[in-house]
């Protein structure tokens, strides 16, 4: 659900880091900012720089944690007799 007004400070950077994902205009939507794309960017940069860390683009916000609690994981196992082996 996007916001009604657009977000600042901590909010607009837990509302960016949930929707980092989906791209920055989606991201700006979603945090109150509609198609004002360089205003959402603008006021994420300040937000990072008032809890003093440097945002230079939304990617920033997207984790290896987060990365790889979305890549689908294969299991690989050795074949014995034709069947998987469980170990």
């Amino acid at each position: 659900m996007a916001a009604k007004q657009p977000l600042t400070g901590i909010e607009l950077v837990d509302c960016a880091k949930a929707n980092a994902q989906q791209g920055v205009q989606e991201a700006a939507k979603l945090c109150g900012y509609g198609d004002h794309i360089s205003d959402f960017q603008s006021a994420l940069k300040k937000a990072g720089a008032d809890m003093g860390v440097k945002l230079d683009e939304l990617d920033d916000l997207i984790t290896d944690q987060f990365i790889a609690q979305r890549t689908p994981v294969m299991d690989v196992a050795p074949v014995v007799d034709g069947t998987t082996s469980h170990l």
